[in-house]
């Protein structure tokens, strides 16, 4: 039902965090989401959450994340998903700093279950994702300073320069301040 993460580091005989982070399919998630045998936390951002989720699925946004809060319940599997399975990885990583012995997220995340054609809670009134936000206000960002640059004083266009090296740090460091910022405006915070 489960498989392990095979990525291993150092002695094979010690378990490490990587060898305690399993993943699950989502025709086994599936599975258990119709036995009513898992509790699923969604760890992405209210904004998205909002926009589209799994059914059932209780929403614990990464940015707050506490591992105290985490309902585990020993006749349910709990599994952490996010859009792609990164976010889940890094909550994961708490809990496993919290003591958490062994964590299950969905492989793939969200985009692998979509694709697997299972069904989601889709809210059409729901703000547009926190990512296309970061695109239209860096985008937006870019081209302001580079028309300035060319009109106004070549000044401006070290607006474009800062935007661009913000995008490349996001890139490096997968943390992108940009959207941090986004995420903490009002109509993100709606559930």
């Amino acid at each position: 039902m489960t498989s392990t993460n095979e990525m291993y580091l150092g002695d094979a005989s010690q378990p490490t965090r990587y060898d305690r982070l399993k993943t699950i399919a989502p025709s086994s998630l599936k599975t258990l989401l119709d036995q009513q045998a898992v509790n699923l936390i969604d760890v992405r951002e209210p904004s998205e959450h909002a926009g589209e989720r799994i059914p059932g699925s209780i929403l614990m946004p990464l940015s707050k994340f506490d591992p105290a809060s985490v309902p585990f319940d020993a006749d349910k599997l709990t599994v952490l998903y996010c859009r792609t399975g990164n976010r889940s990885a890094q909550a994961a990583q708490k809990l496993f700093a919290a003591g958490a012995s062994e964590v299950t997220h969905l492989e793939g995340g969200l985009s692998a279950w979509v694709q697997a054609g299972y069904p989601t809670e889709v809210n059409k009134n729901a703000p547009i994702s926190l990512m296309r936000q970061v695109q239209i206000v860096a985008g937006s960002l870019v081209v302001i300073g580079t028309v300035l640059g060319a009109f106004v004083s070549p000044w401006f266009l070290l607006l474009s320069g800062f935007v661009g090296s913000g995008l490349v740090f996001a890139g490096i460091t997968n943390t992108c301040a940009l959207a941090m910022l986004l995420a903490k405006l009002p109509y993100n915070q709606r559930v």
